[in-house]
This record gives structure tokens, C-alpha cells and sequence, in this order.
């Protein structure tokens, strides 16, 4: 741990949000009166909880702008009905345009799952991502660096997790309505700071296996 975070306190993060308001207040005297007059946030986003992973700082935007929802390893999965609900309240009331699930390479989920040792209940979680690595086990094995094989999993778990997105009623009978919305798989780096845009994206039912498509 960094001598930083060994002087992060209760009483520090308190005095914090203090300083963060006295400056956003100099910079912007109505901030705080527009940001509760309501939220209209163009982007959902689903990733990781890593605590290195934060979205508004890592694509340069403001409260309001991003609703989030995270969950270890950025899984998407249809019994989950924390990120369905989370899913449903942005695309049906806050009709947000874009979807986006990113992972971050070095993920410690991604490389959990790829393992066989037992960690706890989150074993049940990780099965999740297992099941991800079997459908590309061939692709995966064949490459032979660990952290080169790890980041292809994370690539693949974001893009298996938008096509689950994309698979849901919610965002099919969106679609089907005419509504705006775009689907997208990205992937962060912890070494660079960059985002990855690992070029899978959807913007109608035409991008979804037949299997998967729902007739309204």
C-alpha cells in the first residue's frame, strides 16, 4: 500500500468531500443546484469493482454524466437482478443512448476464474467467467503468455458480457421501439490509463444471434 492511502482515514475522506466542494463551488457557483435538480445521464456503465477502476475519472466526465453499476469482473448475467434492474430503470427512465461494459486488463476476477484454486463465494460468482473461457478455450490456451492469455480473457468477458446485454428483453424491446441506444465492449488499462475499444458494438436486434432474439 502507498503512503498515500496509508493517510486515507474516516476522518480524511469527511474532510475531503469538504475540499471538493469548496472547489467545485469556486469553479462552478449553481453545481450543486443543478446536479439535484435531476439526473439525465446519456451512458450506462457496467464494470469492475476495482477500486482502480473508476469511471467518471478514467473518461474525464462529471457526476451526472455516467450511471454505473459494478459488480466483480464486470459480469453480466441474466439471473442477476441487481444489474437487470440497474439495466432496466437506465434504458426504460433515464433513456440513456449507450451501454457500455469494460473490463480492465490484470483483472484479479478474470484471473481467479482462470485458476483452480478456491477463494470462497465468490467461486460461484467466477463460474460465470469460467463458462466464458470453456466456449474459447481452444483461442485462449493457445496463447502462450500468462498476462497475454489473462488480457484475451478480459476482452472476451467484456464483449460476452455486452452481447448478454444485448440479448435482454430490456434492451431488444428498446430497440424494437425505435429508442436510441448503443451496446458496447471496452476494455482498460491499469499500465496506460487508456481505454480499448474492442470494436464489438450494436445498435439494433440485427447484431443478435437469431437464438437470442425476442419477438415483442
Amino acid at each position: 500500500m502507498s503512503s498515500r492511502q496509508d493517510n486515507i482515514t474516516y476522518e480524511s475522506l469527511l474532510e475531503g468531500n469538504k475540499t471538493w466542494v469548496a472547489e467545485t463551488l469556486k469553479l462552478d457557483p449553481n453545481f450543486f443546484d443543478e446536479l439535484s435538480a435531476g439526473q439525465q445521464p446519456p451512458v450506462l456503465w457496467i464494470g469492475c469493482s476495482d477500486s482502480r477502476v473508476p469511471a467518471n475519472q478514467i473518461t474525464n466526465t462529471m457526476p451526472g454524466d455516467i450511471f454505473v453499476h459494478r459488480n466483480i469482473a464486470n459480469v453480466v448475467t441474466h439471473t442477476d437482478m441487481n444489474l437487470l434492474s440497474v439495466l432496466d430503470y437506465s434504458v426504460n427512465v433515464l433513456k440513456v443512448k449507450h451501454i457500455i461494459v469494460c473490463g480492465h486488463y490484470g483483472c484479479g476476477g478474470v484471473n481467479a476464474a482462470l485458476g483452480n484454486k478456491q477463494v470462497g463465494l465468490i467461486d460461484n460468482w467466477l463460474r460465470n467467467i469460467k463458462d466464458v473461457f470453456y466456449a474459447h478455450e481452444a483461442e485462449v490456451m493457445a496463447i502462450e503468455d500468462p498476462t497475454e492469455r489473462s488480457n484475451r480473457m478480459v476482452e472476451l468477458n467484456a464483449i460476452h458480457g455486452a452481447k448478454n446485454v444485448m440479448s435482454t428483453s430490456i434492451v431488444q424491446n428498446a430497440w424494437t421501439s425505435g429508442q436510441e441506444l448503443a451496446v458496447h465492449a471496452w476494455a482498460y488499462s491499469l499500465k496506460t490509463g487508456l481505454i480499448t475499444d474492442l470494436k464489438v458494438s450494436a445498435s439494433s436486434a440485427e447484431n443478435v444471434s437469431p437464438v437470442f432474439k425476442m419477438e415483442a
